[in-house]
């Protein structure tokens, strides 16, 4: 099994950027720790601020892999070509959020990429990555 994870823009700062918001912990910090939980899987991962970039890498993955865990960051909201995107893949894509995105500001309660995903887990916290891949685990049976 390859899961690709992809964080979009900003999430380089994880750790750093409002730890209130996204805790205390960068990804490549977490990362092989969920490696480490699920051995039997091979985790890719990949993090770009740039929207097309993000589109290039999802299609150069999406016909082969057994799923994507997608963070779109602020994307999320804004991107219909990542929903076009998405829709296009036969690779199944989880969205995931570290926070929980309904409990903030109201123009990130609104995701342009839902309705092309599989499934939203939003809210806890870098755990949200570990409950898609289990989902994505489950899919595949």
């Amino acid at each position: 099994m390859k899961i690709l994870i992809i964080n979009g823009p900003n999430l380089n700062l994880l750790g750093v950027r409002e730890p209130g918001i996204y805790g205390k912990s960068s990804f490549e910090t977490y990362l092989p720790k969920l490696r480490e939980r699920y051995p039997d899987v091979e985790i890719e991962y990949y993090q770009n601020n740039i929207e097309g970039k993000l589109i290039d890498k999802m299609q150069e993955v999406g016909f082969s892999y057994s799923g994507i865990v997608l963070n779109a960051g602020a994307y999320t909201h804004t991107s219909i070509a990542l929903q076009d995107c998405i829709k296009s893949l036969t690779s199944p894509v989880i969205e995931v959020h570290i926070s929980n995105v309904h409990t903030r500001e109201e123009f990130r309660h609104k995701s342009m990429i839902s309705c092309a995903c599989k499934g939203v887990i939003c809210g806890f916290g870098l755990d949200s990555y570990r409950l898609a891949i289990e989902a994505l685990m489950e899919m595949q049976g």
